[in-house]
């Protein structure tokens, strides 16, 4: 009986491995299915709203004109994504990686960008009023234009955009 103890060790070490390996999957795969992925798709003119979109990823999805209104896009993934002329006002974009996103003419008002990463991404002619991007990573010279034209101070944050984006 006790010779086959160290088989009958190895075996259940080999079960509890197993297992907590199998536990400590788990999590990330139950998260991903309950997230939807836009990842390359096309969602110009589409209506999302005050919707509850965290942790979402957009990577390089078209979204022209789409409407984006109070939604909840904390924690999303952006890179390359295009919000040409969107509504975003009122959104969420907390803590969001926003890597060479086009926010061309979108209207931003009130939008919290709040510690996102918005490198290479650009802004021209984007309404900003109200918009707060406190701790948000900005190149300079985006930061620098957005400057010439930024105004009020976010309804939800209370922080004036001009201080948000460091401006003088």
């Amino acid at each position: 009986m006790f010779r086959s103890c160290p088989k009958m060790l190895a075996i259940a070490c080999a079960l509890v491995i197993a297992i907590a390996g199998w536990l400590g999957a788990t999590p990330a795969a139950y998260a991903q299915e309950n997230t939807v992925d836009y990842t390359l798709t096309d969602l110009s003119f589409r209506d999302f709203s005050g919707k509850q979109l965290s942790g979402t990823s957009f990577a390089a999805a078209e979204m022209r004109e789409a409407n984006f209104e109070k939604a909840d896009l904390s924690r999303t993934i952006l890179t390359k994504a295009s919000f040409l002329r969107a509504n975003l006002s009122s959104a969420d974009l907390s803590g969001t990686f926003a890597d060479r996103v086009i926010f061309d003419g979108a209207d931003l008002s009130n939008a919290n960008f709040t510690d996102a990463l918005l490198t290479s991404s650009s802004f021209n002619e984007a309404i900003l009023t109200g918009a707060d991007f406190s701790g948000a990573i900005i190149d300079r010279f985006q930061t620098a234009q957005m400057c010439k034209y930024a105004d009020g101070v976010n309804a939800i944050t209370g922080v004036a955009t001009r201080d948000s984006l460091g401006c003088r």
